[in-house]
This record gives structure tokens, C-alpha cells and sequence, in this order.
């Protein structure tokens, strides 16, 4: 089952299959790969960053990918991203790759998220600029909570999922080589009794490509 799984985002993060919203995310991972498979959390150079994100930029121009987000409609932030209200059912959620070394690391983060969580997947709009940074403008579906989030529940259920609890809100699945993080009670929501990943982040490993 995990060799299958396995495969499965393989091929989704090479665009060879589909996952919910997708496209647009895959499109644009294809064309930041340079053909080098880098551990997400090898340190990468500013300079480097700074060359990946003018040829994003590029591809936003050329593609008409920049979209306005009304900013006064804010509602919360954290370190990873910004949060403002769409309407009752979505909110537009900005983020500027801050926790990985390159943007092509946050987009798979994205795909890898709504592999695991169609029910709160993320939806690439465009990009937008906040005092002259490149942010990612993804649409989410808005989740309210009705009882606060027990980390053991949280635990739980990802256990049921091959993933063991490293350390803190840290998690590790050993067979897809996959890393998710930062899994505290304000990033899972529990709704009528269900649990509801809204904010992941998604590392690979080298395992990830054995």
C-alpha cells in the first residue's frame, strides 16, 4: 500500500497525474525543476533564492498570474502566512515560502497537502507583492471549529496514516520519506468530532526517492 501511495506522488509531483487544484501548482513546479533533487532542508544560498524567485516572476508576467487580495480584510497570521476573509465560505491565505529553501519546495508542499487533505485543499490563484516580497495567493476552504483540538486525536490519526511523532507537533511517515510539521491545535481544527488539517508543512527527504 505505501509502495503504491508512493508511486502515486511521484507522479503527481512530475505532473504525470492529477490531484485536486493541480494544475496551475504542477505547471509551475515543472517549470522552477531544474533537474536537481535537493534535500528541502539543505541550506540553499539567498543568492540562489533570489535567482528562482526573478524566474517566477517571469513566468507570472508571462502568464498573467498577478491577482489583488483586499488586505484590509485581514483576519490572522502566523509565521508561515497571512490570512484574509473571502467570504463565510473561503479565506485567501498569502505566503512567501518562508520555511523552505526554494519556491519549488513550497508548491510541492501544496500538492503533497492536498493529497492528504482534499477536504481543505489548497487553490493556487497567483502571486501577489506586500512591501516588494513575492507572496503565494492560495484560496482555502474556511473551517470552523466546535471543540478545541486534542493533540492526541491529532496523533491518532496520523499514526493510523504511517506517520509517527517525532518530537513536539513533528512527524515522520519512515516508508514515503515524508515529513510534516508544526501540526499544533491552531493548524487542526476539529469540527463535529473530525479533525481538519489546515495549515501543513510538508518536507521530502532522500528517502522519498528511493
Amino acid at each position: 500500500m505505501e509502495a503504491n501511495t508512493k508511486n502515486e506522488l511521484h507522479a503527481i509531483i512530475s505532473g504525470k497525474s492529477q490531484v485536486r487544484y493541480g494544475g496551475v501548482i504542477q505547471t509551475i513546479a515543472s517549470y522552477l525543476d531544474q533537474g536537481q533533487r535537493t534535500s528541502p532542508k539543505a541550506e540553499i544560498s539567498k543568492h540562489l533564492k533570489k535567482q528562482e524567485t526573478e524566474s517566477l516572476e517571469r513566468f507570472i508576467n508571462e502568464n498573467g498570474l498577478w491577482v489583488e487580495v483586499d488586505l484590509t480584510l485581514y483576519v490572522s497570521e502566523g509565521a508561515e502566512q497571512k490570512v484574509y476573509l473571502k467570504n463565510s465560505e473561503s479565506v485567501f491565505k498569502l505566503n512567501d515560502a518562508i520555511y523552505y529553501g526554494c519556491w519549488r519546495d513550497y508548491l510541492i508542499n501544496l500538492l503533497l497537502h492536498n493529497f492528504f487533505f482534499p477536504d481543505t485543499a489548497y487553490k493556487l490563484l497567483g502571486f501577489t507583492k506586500v512591501e516588494g516580497a513575492v507572496f503565494a495567493v492560495v484560496e482555502q476552504h474556511y473551517v470552523t471549529f466546535t471543540t478545541p483540538t486534542e493533540l492526541e486525536d491529532v496523533k491518532r490519526f496520523l499514526s493510523q496514516n504511517g506517520f509517527q511523532n517525532t518530537k513536539n507537533n513533528d512527524y515522520y511517515n519512515p516508508d514515503l520519506g515524508i515529513i510534516i510539521e508544526d501540526l499544533h491545535d491552531e493548524n487542526v481544527l476539529t469540527k463535529n468530532k473530525i479533525v481538519y488539517f489546515i495549515d501543513t508543512v510538508f518536507y521530502l527527504t532522500a528517502d522519498f526517492y528511493k
